[in-house]
């Protein structure tokens, strides 16, 4: 029994017009993720057996425009990153927040309760030398880090057993020169399924959605929305049905390519699997937290 925690970065409920590419497009996870109602800001609630879709509050009660480093903290620590420095603040942790992740965070908890989290994405060499030369982590690299849950690199990806960030290793191979082949995301999807029968949390932290959002490009947003929908089809296919998905976001941006900043729509919370009832009363990202430790205690 595991809990696969998908964090797709920058994907907001927005209207169900020609601004949305989850509106212009059809995305077979979607539609069996709300029962064919869609993901917009509209769309009504479903809490029914082990599937659950709503919308979720990213504002924080702060002004502005949510931004990453202060969402991903409030989503991965429980604490509210916001209120605590007063502003949204991104894509890096605020210096007056990453504390929250180097000793409150999920992955932390998880070890304390003598369960094992395991965090699939891989980075190549050029990310370790320029993080290590900044001393600048995402939220994420950040709070794995300071967990002792080791990062996975080249290595792990050669080997068969992490995920690049586009998910079908065809960014390093295009712009990093490095000799990897192309996957299938159903294959990437198999590489987290197995994690599942080792871990009890795996998380998978998907960003691409947030750069197309930010280029304003539907072609952009089609092609990075088509591969997650086949990574997220093959794992609601082949879950296992002690297996909990749980996807959400940190902000919205790519559901409204009208803007380049984000938004401050609610984001989509979906969860899929035994552990529902833990889920049907979160309000917002700090919620997420504890009630993922619930699912897997």
């Amino acid at each position: 029994m595991a809990v696969f925690f998908i964090f797709v970065d920058g994907v907001g409920l927005g209207n169900a017009d020609d601004t949305n590419p989850f509106y212009k497009d059809s995305y077979t996870s979607i539609e069996r993720l709300t029962r064919g109602n869609g993901m917009f800001a509209e769309s009504k609630d479903i809490v029914a057996g082990e599937l659950l879709f709503k919308g979720i509050d990213a504002n924080l009660g702060v002004e502005g425009l949510p931004q990453s480093g202060t969402g991903q903290t409030a989503l991965f620590t429980g604490i509210n990153a916001s209120k605590e420095i007063g502003k949204h603040f991104g894509p890096f942790p605020h210096t007056g927040i990453k504390p929250f992740l180097r000793e409150r965070s999920i992955f932390h908890d998880t070890i304390k309760m003598g369960k094992k989290p395991h965090f699939m994405n891989a980075y190549p060499p050029i990310f370790f030398e320029k993080a290590e030369e900044r001393n600048r982590w995402s939220c994420t690299t950040l709070m794995t880090r300071s967990s002792g849950v080791p990062l996975n690199q080249q290595e792990e990806i050669e080997a068969g057993t992490a995920i690049t960030a586009d998910i079908i290793q065809k960014g390093w191979r295009d712009f990093l020169n490095i000799d990897i082949p192309e996957i299938s995301a159903a294959t990437a999807a198999d590489r987290m399924l197995t994690k599942g029968e080792e871990y009890d949390l795996v998380l998978f932290e998907y960003y691409l959605t947030d750069k197309a959002g930010h280029s304003q490009q539907h072609d952009q947003a089609s092609r990075v929305l088509a591969v997650f929908d086949e990574f997220l089809n093959r794992i609601i296919e082949k879950k296992t049905s002690m297996d909990t998905l749980v996807i959400t976001s940190d902000h919205g941006n790519v559901e409204d390519l009208s803007v380049k900043t984000h938004t401050r729509n609610k984001v989509p919370l979906f969860v899929l699997g035994p552990h529902v009832h833990h889920f049907e009363q979160v309000k917002s990202l700090i919620d997420i937290k504890s009630q993922i430790l619930a699912s897997i205690a």
